[in-house]
């Protein structure tokens, strides 16, 4: 019977083992769980800086000052010649030379395609000028400034937008 009892006892052994065996997955099962804790944690906290570092450099982006478009030049070729009224001692003339500024390709694509109106327009405006009228800077800017308007009319009545920022005399000679 020692010997049944020899042969039984690695069984009970063996069987005694197992549950000791079981026993020592459950630190395992907790260290595996506690790493998955602290990954997530750490994850979250990585997520959560990158958004906070996101949104201070839109921040910083916002508060920089927007620069505008570049501009953009439409040339009116060739330079405008006209004659001008009250010359006394005979004939004066005016030769100004035109560039339309803009910072919206469409409406630089709109400006040239409307380019012989702009043209007629601003040929009758400065048909009309006399000599004295544009003698000094505020005379020249006060033409301008004309012209810019009736420029800005054709073409929120060709297009819809007024279409130009600025108008300038890039040349201006009177005789």
């Amino acid at each position: 019977m020692a010997a049944a009892a020899d042969k039984n006892a690695p069984k009970q052994a063996q069987k005694g083992a197992a549950p000791a065996k079981g026993g020592s997955k459950l630190p395992l099962i907790v260290s595996v769980v506690a790493l998955l804790a602290a990954a997530g944690a750490g994850g979250g906290w990585y997520w959560s800086s990158r958004q906070a570092a996101a949104a201070e450099h839109a921040a910083a982006e916002a508060a920089k000052p927007k620069l505008p478009a570049p501009a953009q030049y439409l040339a009116l070729e060739p330079p405008f010649v006209v004659n001008l009224n009250g010359a006394t001692a005979g004939p004066q003339y005016l030769q100004v030379e035109i560039q339309l500024m803009t910072r919206d390709p469409v409406a630089l694509a709109d400006l040239e395609r409307h380019a012989p109106a702009i043209r007629a327009r601003l040929l009758m405006l400065l048909a009309q000028q006399d000599a004295q009228g544009i003698a000094d800077r505020t005379g020249k800017e006060k033409l301008q400034a004309q012209a810019l308007a009736e420029v800005r009319k054709l073409m929120r009545a060709e297009t819809g937008s007024p279409g130009v920022e600025d108008l300038l005399f890039t040349s201006f000679v009177t005789q």
